[in-house]
């Protein structure tokens, strides 16, 4: 009688342990398999990204300081046609997406009935950069030159300042700007425009 009990105990005690052997086999036929998680994790890794920290991207137009002033790019032009032109053609180029950049055109932007010298000044103080567009015109307008000295005087020998030639020859060159790298617009305004356009973002993104 006791040696059927053991055998009975034995049985249920066997039969348990592969119970047990039969459940841990099908949890673990649910997991993916080592390889998998693995290649996963060193994917994730590889790219920088954890759940807790998602990319971040940045751009050069992203800076908070960059709206602490309303313009991006300040254009300094004569009233002449020809120049008025070649100053809506840069902006128009600098303001389509996808650059997108704030630009004051005098004619454009000014208050109705506001004093000249105010509005522009104002602008000045307003803008990141200031270009200039150089002309034979650019030097026979006293306006043009008063914004120009109002400019040096602003921001003397600093990267806020682009001059911006066309159909000017060398010996013309304001002597003031001769410290500084001008763009020359004549030989290939598209190029010139994208110069600019760099210049700026340059700045733009170098701000704290």
């Amino acid at each position: 009688m006791h040696g059927w009990i053991q055998k009975l105990w034995k049985s249920r005690i066997s039969s348990s342990e592969q119970e047990a052997m039969v459940t841990k086999k099908s949890a673990s036929s649910h997991l993916p398999p080592p390889s998998t998680l693995s290649s996963s994790s060193s994917s994730s890794s590889s790219l920088g990204i954890t759940p807790s920290e998602p990319p971040q991207s940045h751009s050069a137009t992203s800076s908070l300081q960059r709206w602490s002033l309303k313009y991006d790019v300040f254009v300094c032009h004569s009233s002449v046609h020809s120049d008025i032109e070649e100053a809506v053609r840069l902006v128009s180029y600098l303001e389509s997406s996808p650059r997108s950049l704030r630009c004051f055109l005098t004619h454009r932007d000014s208050s109705p009935g506001g004093a000249i010298s105010t509005e522009l000044c104002q602008a000045v103080q307003d803008s990141h950069i200031r270009a200039l567009l150089i002309t034979p015109d650019f030097l026979l307008d006293d306006w043009c030159k008063y914004m120009m000295h109002q400019v040096l005087a602003e921001a003397p020998m600093s990267n806020r300042i682009i001059p911006l030639v066309q159909n000017l020859s060398h010996s013309q060159y304001p002597q003031e700007l001769k410290f500084y790298f001008y763009v020359d617009l004549g030989r290939n305004p598209n190029k010139g425009y994208s110069q600019v356009n760099t210049t700026v973002l340059k700045y733009l993104k170098d701000l704290p």
